[in-house]
């Protein structure tokens, strides 16, 4: 067994600490070092580190890079690769990787099964999620691993496999909150809340005690069902448990259910009265009041937001440009257009571009609109209606003529609501027999 030097334990060391901090600059830096130092050896543990540092500060590709470079490749940096593409949503090339490494000839350990679940959870590939628990059980690893039967059960419950996460459950010898978490979890995802009402029950007949996830996919769960007193119920056990201090993602999930819930006033007064808010804690109650046509109260929370000093991200300003468009204040949406573009947000998410395009039709300008519309790099079928729903109704039956052609010719299909403004933009040209033709064509 070779004995690692002092140098290797410290970079190794830096590196761990980089790779927590997500410091990509400070652990290039070291990786020019560890080269000028020459301790990058072939079969260097070194190496490993260097990959596990750039996986987990998303520099996959230097990573994959690094690893290809190793003459003899082990599980452990495979796991590393598969764990850093399953941790970054990318599944299929975890799955990819998974199986390069079998073809290899290696055997995967506890921490590779343990991420290759977390990918086909992603992926929700449950052929290749019952394979591998196949190969689990042919090692042994069910009864030994913990951690290796919680993923089990969060894949199948991720996946909608109820019957297989609970059979994995109950054969477990000891059952503790975490395998209790992911199937309940589970239930609150495929929104089957009285069946995560039903395992919390079952789990406290157990004498197993919620903890702030339990309680946050329960919260969850009575928000889908719409059961406000079965909530309400929750938030007094939150709260006696003193488990809102400083969890901020139990305090946004409460926020959630009384939204979901339709009870605005409680949501906000949730709000303010947690210890903790970020930005997540006030785009769920902005986009509920504008859900429910609460403009003004949109804009209030907006203001209010900001005298906190939080910064709005994508969801918010949507949800502020929606309450623009339904008042018809153009100059507050103009403001945020102006801000939306210096951050960059415009040309990379869909879903602004659409609130924009919103906001200038119902605030009447449509030449702003399209102009916003035509720079768009992904163009949807929604956004185009609204141009075409608003020059239908301004009076201006050949421009929304024209834009349903262009859809066409960008590879939109016309839907119902393209259809419908069809007859009023012919019949704003005095033309409804050319209508009755188009619709046919269409």
């Amino acid at each position: 067994m070779r004995v690692r030097s002092k140098d290797e334990d410290s970079v190794m060391d830096l590196l761990k600490a980089c790779a927590r901090k997500k410091d990509l600059l400070s652990g290039i830096k070291i990786h020019e070092d560890v080269l000028k130092r020459g301790l990058l050896g072939k079969k260097h543990s070194v190496a490993s580190s260097l990959i596990s540092m750039y996986a987990k500060c998303g520099d996959l590709a230097k990573a994959w890079e690094l690893h290809e470079e190793l003459h003899v490749r082990g599980v452990v940096s495979w796991s590393i690769l598969i764990a850093g593409y399953a941790q970054l949503g990318r599944g299929h090339e975890a799955i990819n990787c998974f199986e390069q490494m079998q073809n290899e000839g290696l055997s995967p350990d506890a921490i590779t099964f343990t991420c290759i679940l977390k990918a086909c959870s992603i992926t929700r590939s449950i052929e290749k999620g019952e394979e591998i628990h196949d190969m689990i059980v042919d090692r042994g690893f069910v009864d030994k691993d913990i951690v290796l039967s919680n993923a089990l059960i969060d894949m199948y419950a991720k996946c909608g496999v109820f019957g297989k996460a609970k059979q994995v459950l109950e054969g477990l010898r000891i059952r503790k909150v975490v395998s209790w978490n992911a199937l309940i979890s589970g239930y609150a995802s495929h929104k089957q809340g009285h069946e995560a009402l039903d395992c919390l029950e079952r789990m406290q007949n157990e004498g197993v005690f919620p903890d702030a996830i339990t309680f946050s996919c329960i919260l969850k769960a009575c928000g889908s069902m719409k059961e406000i007193e079965k909530g309400k119920h929750v938030h007094e056990k939150i709260v006696s448990l003193g488990l809102l201090d400083g969890n901020v993602v139990l305090g946004n999930a409460l926020i959630d259910m009384y939204v979901k819930c339709g009870v605005l006033e409680k949501a906000h007064q949730v709000l303010e009265v947690i210890p903790l808010r970020d930005v997540v804690s006030w785009s769920i109650l902005m986009a509920g009041y504008v859900e429910q046509g609460k403009v003004h109260e949109t804009l209030e929370c907006f203001d209010l937001m900001r005298n906190e000093g939080i910064v709005a991200d994508v969801v918010i300003f949507a949800c502020i440009l929606k309450a623009c468009g339904s008042l018809g204040d153009l100059s507050k949406g103009t403001q945020l257009h102006d801000e939306i573009v210096r951050r960059g947000f415009v040309k990379k998410n869909v879903m602004l571009g659409n609130a924009l395009v919103d906001m200038y039709v119902n605030c009447g300008m449509l030449e702003k609109a399209q102009k916003v519309h035509d720079e768009l790099l992904v163009r949807t079928l929604y956004c185009s209606n609204s141009l075409i729903v608003g020059y239908a109704q301004h009076k201006n039956g050949h421009e929304a003529m024209n834009y349903i052609q262009k859809m066409q010719s960008e590879g939109l299909s016309p839907d119902w609501i393209t259809y419908i403004c069809i007859p009023e933009a012919c019949g704003n040209i005095g033309s409804i027999e050319k209508g009755e033709v188009f619709m046919m064509r269409v």
